[in-house]
């Protein structure tokens, strides 16, 4: 009889994922706390707490193996929260790092993009299709099947709603992004100014 769990093993070191590799799991103590700490960190005092961050919350006190979708409009707290809190929350309590890539530069680090385990895309949506010697590569696709099939976790923000993501990145996308995140829709007026 095959030894199914051996033969896993020995395909995902030779770098082939037959299945999803396990995914990266962390839990954030006192979340809702650290959240609202650094939201008032990062906005000099000015933070309101609006009630979609309480979901945030509770995603930070268990992912569950997955990443996170932020979705609303602008000036509501999504960059802040994935790209400057999320990754100092993930260093110092799980001791795990998270690159930041804005979706208007991620074309050019795709590479460097889908070798990290956790990685951040504020903007989704506002790419191009990159180009590169006439192959046409469409990065955010890229990154949320690479983090479907190795169980690595994206942190990303967006102005679009579901079907507006369906139709610009195809319903296999979105059904893929749908399974490997936890979405929150953010609603409220700009916070900025």
């Amino acid at each position: 009889m095959i030894n199914f769990q051996k033969a896993v093993d020995e395909l995902r070191a030779c770098g082939i994922y037959p299945i999803a590799a396990d995914s990266i799991t962390f839990r954030i103590p006192n979340a809702r706390e650290q959240l609202w700490h650094g939201l008032q960190h990062f906005t000099g005092g000015h933070a309101r707490w609006l009630p979609a961050y309480e979901k945030i919350a509770a995603y930070l006190t268990d992912n569950q193996g997955r990443g996170l979708l932020l979705q609303g409009p602008c000036g509501v707290g999504k960059s802040l929260i994935c790209w400057n809190i999320l990754p100092i929350l993930m260093c110092e309590y799980c001791n795990l790092m998270v690159e930041p890539f804005s979706a208007h530069d991620i074309n050019r680090h795709i590479d460097r993009a889908l070798k990290r385990a956790i990685v951040t895309i504020d903007d989704v949506g506002v790419e191009a299709e990159a180009v590169s010697y006439g192959n046409r590569r469409q990065a955010f696709t890229e990154l949320v099947d690479n983090a479907e099939r190795k169980g690595h976790l994206l942190f990303c923000t967006t102005n679009l709603n579901e079907r507006q993501l369906a139709e610009k990145y195809g319903e296999r996308t979105m059904d893929r992004l749908v399974a490997i995140t936890t979405r929150v829709k953010i609603e409220g007026e700009s916070m900025r100014g």
